[in-house]
């Protein structure tokens, strides 16, 4: 009996140190996810203002070169008993009409007329005709009013003056003759059609539509807020207003806002949603001079499973010998409540699943989950084999790790963001720039795959036409 105590007692010694070198090993019923339906999502439509200001430099470039050499011919001379042709002479000059109140343009042309006018009858099938062709070279002076219909800038022209270059003739007998006497009858035959033409140019050459359209194709077309986070921003048109145009110094500036949806996306680059085919100007008289854009940003669950992942990193849960550490985090969406595995090594091995619900601190920028409690059947087998670690304690100290702050990304978002507002070009000629001043934490949204949380952003844009083509 004395020879046999050692080893009776090297026996409990091993047992006992087996006994507390053993885990406890947990095996927990998942709580399956949510059927993985389609993301679908609530969006509060946000608002740009995009004031637009075109240089009258551009207007006169276009219509220099929409109107060369031959600007009007009328060779027809039975319906009115006119014929006539119109030669620019040399560049058109447009500027703001300083002098003249409510704001018109200024154009001044160098041209040249060849006016053909016919007078006389028919009898008996028998024309008695006389036809009198004039020349006339000269400088003239014509005053627009200034208006924004249908995607384009209209304007009313009046011809003001003309002064000659040449003293006006006549052909007669084969020699020009000086008729400046005659030419005040004979000018108002040909105004309106100089007028005409004036119009015409600025109208064709000033037709915003297939500028404004490709420049918000552009902006509409999803650009990558961070690399890190593989996240995306969508703009979506819905519609687009504009006041009229008003002419100021040497540019026209007209108000325009877009009424949109805005989606912070993550992953793989977004397909756009811009269909141009859906995009109508409204008029309107007034336009907010501000962003008020409200952003969905979409966190998917794999995207929030990796940042709490990293908060448990290096913490052990637990007291005395007695402690666990997590090594991964998943949660997924079930019945309107966040489902949060840990994967546990230690004194416990295994996954247990706590449940709670989303919420937002606005003081500290987080998202954390409230009411979080350990999944029913993790809570029952926890009582049975590790009820230090159902105790509340050690549940609100893993609380405290399932979290996490969105104030990098939002930082960030705003950094991304105003890449877009610094002279950004989206296209030749068009330049945009803006600030933003803040965002704010609206709501959050759950669905099967992702937690969307609602932003909204306030700032200012403006779009600048220079040197368009």
């Amino acid at each position: 009996m004395q020879k046999s105590l050692p080893i009776f007692l090297v026996f409990l010694i091993f047992l006992s140190i087996s006994s507390c070198s053993t885990s406890n090993k947990i095996a927990t019923l998942k709580p399956e996810p949510d059927n993985a339906d389609p993301l679908v999502y609530e969006n509060t439509a946000s608002f740009i203002n995009l004031p637009i200001s075109v240089k009258l430099k551009d207007v006169e470039n276009q219509t220099n070169t929409l109107l060369n050499g031959l600007i009007y011919e009328d060779n027809n001379i039975e319906d009115d008993n006119i014929e006539m042709k119109i030669w620019k002479l040399g560049p058109i000059s447009i500027n703001n009409d300083s002098e003249v109140a409510g704001g018109k343009i200024k154009t001044i042309l160098p041209l040249k007329v060849l006016f053909k006018y016919r007078i006389g009858t028919k009898k008996l099938g028998v024309a008695l005709y006389n036809v009198k062709e004039f020349n006339l070279n000269g400088i003239v002076t014509l005053a627009s009013d200034v208006a924004l219909s249908n995607w384009k800038l209209t304007t009313k022209t009046e011809l003001k003056s003309l002064d000659w270059n040449e003293s006006p003739t006549m052909v007669v007998f084969g020699k020009n003759v000086p008729v400046t006497y005659l030419m005040t009858p004979t000018i108002k035959l040909f105004k309106s059609k100089i007028e005409k033409s004036i119009d015409a140019a600025i109208e064709k050459s000033m037709d915003f539509k297939p500028n404004v359209l490709a420049a918000l194709e552009k902006i509409c077309t999803p650009f990558q807020m961070s690399e890190a986070y593989e996240s995306w921003l969508r703009i979506t048109p819905i519609e687009i207003y504009s006041t009229n145009a008003i002419l100021k110094k040497d540019s026209f500036l007209m108000d325009m806002g877009m009424k949109c949806s805005m989606t912070s996306l993550i992953g793989k680059q977004p397909e756009s949603k811009f269909d141009a085919s859906k995009i109508i100007l409204k008029p309107v008289t007034k336009i907010p001079n501000q962003i008020t854009a409200n952003i969905a940003a979409v966190s998917t669950f794999a995207d929030a499973s990796k940042i709490m992942t990293k908060n448990f990193a290096g913490q052990e849960f637990g007291s005395g010998s007695k402690k666990i550490k997590v090594q991964k985090v998943d949660i997924w969406h079930k019945n309107d409540k966040m489902v949060i595995a840990l994967d546990v090594l230690g004194s416990v091995n295994g996954t247990i699943y706590l449940t709670g619900f989303p919420q937002y601190n606005e003081q500290t920028k987080e998202l954390f989950f409230d009411k979080l409690d350990y999944a029913l059947d993790t809570k029952n087998k926890l009582m049975r084999t590790a009820n230090w670690l159902a105790q509340g304690l050690v549940l609100r100290k893993i609380q405290e790790s399932c979290r996490y702050s969105i104030v990098p990304n939002l930082e960030e978002g705003k950094q991304n963001l105003a890449a877009y507002l610094k002279n950004y070009s989206p296209m030749p000629g068009v330049f945009v720039n803006g600030k933003i001043d803040n965002f704010q934490f609206q709501k959050i949204q759950l669905t099967n795959k992702a937690i969307i949380a609602f932003i909204k952003v306030n700032g200012t844009v403006n779009v600048a036409v220079d040197g368009l083509k």
